[in-house]
């Protein structure tokens, strides 16, 4: 029998797309639309699925007012999977969007048992902002759960009532009284933007992995019993950045899946080389048969990142060939993850004092 849930906090990757489309009703982004949107996500089929979405390609066509959010628990370490929701942020950014990019440290507190108290989850909330700030994002985009007003706690409560224990199982499975309590507030952060002393109605969009899809069903659901006028909040997906070993995801408590934002140049080098390959068994089989793209990690970190669509296609084409060997291509990934993280570590260092007061104050 197929699983009727989806495990959002868990370390697998979501892989059965069809299943998923069909199981829990997501439909499948328009190409009409994909090619209208000049970002790497729509040309190379990264952004998959939406849930609404046609709304919020009118707003953009007709430059009109929408709401943007993204949320990160404030759980570890930012990686390269935690990058894809900020650049998908950045592109409904500069469209014009109004922006909340939610820094979840209560989430990251009450749904982690690894986190051991509140302020843990503040520390890393600091270097999660430093991150959010060096690859584009602005002060005034950022917040963080707990330093909102007192109008996001009382929607939160009013969230709570309009659940059952019963809808919350159906949604998730047996899950702990600590993610319970996260996902109240997750459902305020997709849906306070909306309140008069916000932004006031209007649609709103949050880019999401497939594994987030529970909370995004609940949302939509929860939003049609408050005593709110709201619209149902869209959502638009992105296929998994899955990790560096196979059958992973990229996951914070399991560090050789990731390439995190601050790896060291030596750690980049060593998990590249260590990345599960599509190369062949010997030289002479690739060089007859080709590499599998479809399953090589690391061109799926290029697939992801590399902003040159021209010299990927390249990459692509010679690799499927056999002309480019798999030490090769990771050869290129190595080279172009330690220049781009080098730079970026840089810029995070100098904003950890703009963090540092997002946070506390």
């Amino acid at each position: 029998m197929p699983e009727k849930t989806i495990d959002a906090w868990g370390n697998e990757a979501v892989t059965d797309y069809a299943h998923v489309f069909k199981e829990f009703g997501l439909k499948k982004l328009p190409e009409s639309l994909a090619k209208n949107l000049e970002h790497r996500f729509f040309e190379r089929n990264i952004v998959i699925a939406h849930r609404d979405f046609e709304k919020i390609f009118e707003c953009i066509e007709h430059k009109k007012p929408f709401i943007n959010l993204t949320g990160i628990a404030a759980s570890g370490h930012y990686h390269l999977g935690h990058k894809l929701d900020i650049d998908l942020f950045k592109f409904f950014k500069e469209t014009g969007a109004k922006n909340l990019f939610a820094v979840c440290d209560l989430d990251g507190y009450c749904s982690r048992q690894k986190i051991s108290s509140l302020n843990e989850a503040k520390k890393i909330a600091v270097e999660n902002i430093a991150d959010a700030l060096a690859l584009g994002l602005e002060p005034e985009d950022i917040y963080v759960q707990s330093r909102k007003p007192a109008s996001y706690y009382s929607l939160a409560f009013e969230i709570s009532k309009k659940i059952t224990f019963s809808t919350n199982k159906a949604i998730y499975g047996e899950i702990d009284l600590g993610k319970i309590s996260a996902n109240l507030l997750q459902y305020a952060d997709i849906l306070h933007g909306q309140l008069p002393e916000f932004f006031g109605k209007m649609p709103s969009v949050t880019g999401i992995g497939l594994d987030q899809d529970p909370h995004a069903r609940a949302a939509r659901d929860i939003v049609k019993r408050l005593p709110y006028n709201m619209e149902i909040p869209s959502f638009i997906y992105f296929k998994h950045q899955s990790g560096l070993m196979k059958d992973s995801k990229m996951s914070s408590s399991n560090p050789d899946t990731a390439i995190f934002l601050q790896d060291s140049q030596k750690e980049i080098e060593r998990k590249i080389q260590k990345a599960f390959t599509g190369g062949r068994n010997t030289l002479e089989e690739h060089r007859k048969l080709g590499g599998v793209l479809e399953v090589d990690k690391v061109y799926e970190l290029l697939l992801f990142h590399y902003p040159n669509s021209k010299e990927l296609q390249r990459i692509a084409e010679e690799f499927r060939s056999g002309k480019m060997l798999s030490r090769e291509m990771k050869q290129i990934a190595i080279g172009f993850f330690q220049g781009f993280l080098k730079e970026h570590q840089k810029k995070a260092k100098e904003a950890l004092p703009t963090a540092q007061k997002i946070v506390f104050g």
